[in-house]
């Protein structure tokens, strides 16, 4: 049987945070999209993530922040303990700093953008297998696994981690840190009674924390460099919950909440990250290609940002793309006219990777030194943790989100 061609201007492969935002900010600016998942709906695996005041101001200019907030507690602190001692290093309030933190369930968050985009969208089931230049030069051709043969000339990948499109531009495979993290969320159906703080554990060699997403459920995290034997855990739920129980007895309360988490509501994974060296040479684009999100920039989540970041890339490429798109988007289809049209994607693409170069080599490199040093166990590096840096490293925080990627215009 023949392949279907089908024709798109733009196609975001991967319909995760960076994905569905990405096209909600083109459809806010008048630019259709496609975006191919390779599941079959949505992918809500990782339960929440702390949405920071940077990724609220993407969310509002995404027009999705007020429709949040209502589901989502608003946190007023962060309280840091050493779970050697069990004694308080570090205590910040939030209040008067300008800053908004909440913990937004991800099931949450990808099921208000889907809402937001038009029908036929996002087109499940449907999984590239692999991409070429068209004879013209001017396109890319995508495979998909049911014969589909689908023409673009922009082309966005959001596809994780494991990015088949960062490869095809020539970025290497995430490196590994050698951490492994798991991720769980417990629901007190009669009410936690948590304060409205993200509570963060650091020392024997492990970090660990958990936050309110409301007044039911919490969300918590714990990651550490597992030994050989350790490593077999992450396929195991159970054992993985017993792991971490087996450490946290300087974290009463974090304890209490991993008690509480069905074994459904465990996860684990092994974290990785770019070498943020690529961010100094590579290109981060090819042609009318680019990579947004954990695509882009995956990183250790030490910083809480992940999820942030990729909000931010969404905002930034959606109003660059634009700029480029609705220029003379009117002219007769000939190939002079295709020329120009990919001369400008590609400077809107550059204009994307511009901004957001140096801003991911920034979370990158943050992430892995405050990861690297919450989790060590040196006598000298625990003394500074808890008497010195703690208070820094909570202020760290602060600084890292108080970004502003931009409204949502194109010139």
């Amino acid at each position: 049987m023949a392949a279907v061609l089908q024709e798109e201007k733009v196609v975001i492969v991967g319909a995760g945070i960076a994905g569905l935002a990405t096209s909600l900010a083109l459809h806010r600016l008048g630019i259709k999209s496609l975006v191919l998942e390779s599941a079959a709906s949505l992918r809500i695996t990782g339960f929440a993530l702390g949405t920071w005041t940077n990724a609220w101001r993407a969310l509002d200019a995404l027009g999705l922040g007020d429709i949040l907030r209502q589901q989502h507690r608003l946190l007023d602190g962060v309280v840091a303990a050493s779970t050697i001692t069990g004694k308080t290093t570090a205590e910040m309030s939030f209040a008067g700093t300008g800053h908004e933190i909440r913990c937004v369930q991800r099931k949450l968050l990808l099921e208000a953008m889907e809402r937001e985009l038009p029908n036929g969208t996002i087109r499940y089931s449907s999984k590239v297998t692999t991409m070429e230049e068209s004879k013209s030069g001017y396109s890319k051709l995508l495979h998909l696994d049911d014969g589909t043969i689908i023409k673009t000339k922009v082309l966005i990948g959001c596809d994780g981690v494991n990015s088949v499109v960062a490869k095809w531009i020539g970025l290497n495979e995430a490196v590994t840190s050698c951490r492994l993290a798991i991720r769980g969320t417990a629901t007190f159906p009669e009410g936690h009674g948590f304060a409205s703080k993200l509570f963060m554990f650091a020392g024997n060699g492990f970090r660990a924390g958990c936050l309110p997403c409301n007044d039911k459920t919490i969300y918590w995290f714990f990651s550490w460099t597992p030994s050989i034997q350790e490593k077999e855990l992450q396929y195991n739920p159970s054992k993985l919950k017993e792991y971490v129980l087996s450490k946290l007895h300087n974290a009463p309360n974090l304890k209490k909440v991993v008690e509480k988490t069905e074994l459904d509501c465990v996860l684990s994974s092994p974290l990785r990250y770019r070498s943020p060296w690529e961010f100094v040479w590579k290109s981060l684009t090819k042609g009318g290609v680019c990579v947004a999100g954990d695509a882009l920039h995956p990183m250790t989540p030490d910083l809480g940002q992940g999820g942030c970041a990729a909000l931010e890339d969404s905002v930034t490429l959606g109003r660059c793309l634009a700029e480029a798109l609705n220029k003379n988007s009117n002219v007769e289809n000939n190939e002079s006219d295709d020329e120009e049209e990919c001369r400008r994607i590609e400077l809107g693409l550059s204009n994307y990777a511009k901004e957001r170069r140096w801003r991911s080599f920034q979370f990158i490199t943050a992430a892995y030194l405050a990861g690297r040093l919450q989790q060590s166990q040196g006598t000298i590096t625990t003394f500074l943790r808890d008497r010195v840096l703690a208070n820094f490293l909570a202020g760290l925080l602060l600084k890292i989100a108080a970004f502003d990627c931009g409204k949502l215009t194109s010139k």
